[in-house]
């Protein structure tokens, strides 16, 4: 598909919301390493330099993505909190049942977790300043938005409620780096069976780390 020269705000966000359609699609087919400004350029049909025109660079691009994702899954998992867990229960059974219901959230979404896993090592790379700060400005508002979640749900938790809900979106992004194993790696489990111990599943895991957290939070008063 190849753009005329946009004009117009209308055309020019239109022009900007393709760019990111685009990138959106392609972390669908390959992880975020492989997302390239040209592949990028070359799908949307426009010049590399005209895609600058809209993001200063191809980490600007995921960043924007990967803000959008964080706001996309917010309301849902308040409605999922809401709705599974029950305010009757105990401070264990509540905990536990919130780490399964953001757990198996998160692991549903892999882009977001991919884009969690490659902010440090990438996004926050070959960025200016400004974008890092209006990024930085607009997580933290998301984070916001999840300890008020994790309050309703176990007030127990209490002041350390922000710094779990920091480390569960870390570990998150950690452990989806680990449950997509190399075809080596996929290999070596066959030959070895005793090896697959060492296999992670994301949902599993991150609810384990998850409930050890609001755990010990919980513990530590």
């Amino acid at each position: 598909m190849t753009f005329q020269r946009a004009r117009s705000a209308e055309q020019r966000e239109e022009r900007r919301r393709k760019i990111l359609d685009t990138a959106l699609v392609m972390l669908d087919e390959m992880p975020v390493a492989e997302v390239s400004l040209n592949e990028l350029s070359r799908r949307v049909g426009l010049a590399k330099s005209n895609v600058l025109r809209y993001f200063e660079s191809r980490e600007a691009v995921l960043f924007e993505l990967l803000d959008q994702a964080l706001g996309g899954w917010l309301p849902d998992v308040a409605a999922e909190l809401a709705a599974g867990v029950d305010p009757g229960r105990s401070v264990r059974e509540r905990g536990d049942r919130l780490a399964a219901i953001v757990a198996n959230s998160l692991a549903g979404r892999t882009v977001l977790c991919d884009l969690i896993s490659a902010q440090a090592g990438v996004l926050e790379h070959n960025v200016s300043v400004d974008v890092v700060v209006r990024y930085k400005r607009s997580a933290l508002a998301s984070l916001d938005a999840m300890v008020e979640l994790f309050a309703r749900h176990v007030p127990e938790v209490g002041a350390a409620a922000k710094q779990v809900c920091l480390l569960a979106m870390i570990l998150a992004g950690g452990l989806s780096t680990h449950c997509r194993p190399s075809a080596s790696t996929l290999a070596a489990y066959a030959t070895d069976p005793a090896l697959a111990e060492l296999r992670i599943d994301l949902a599993a895991s991150l609810e384990h780390g998850l409930a050890l957290l609001i755990s010990g939070a919980v513990a530590r008063g």
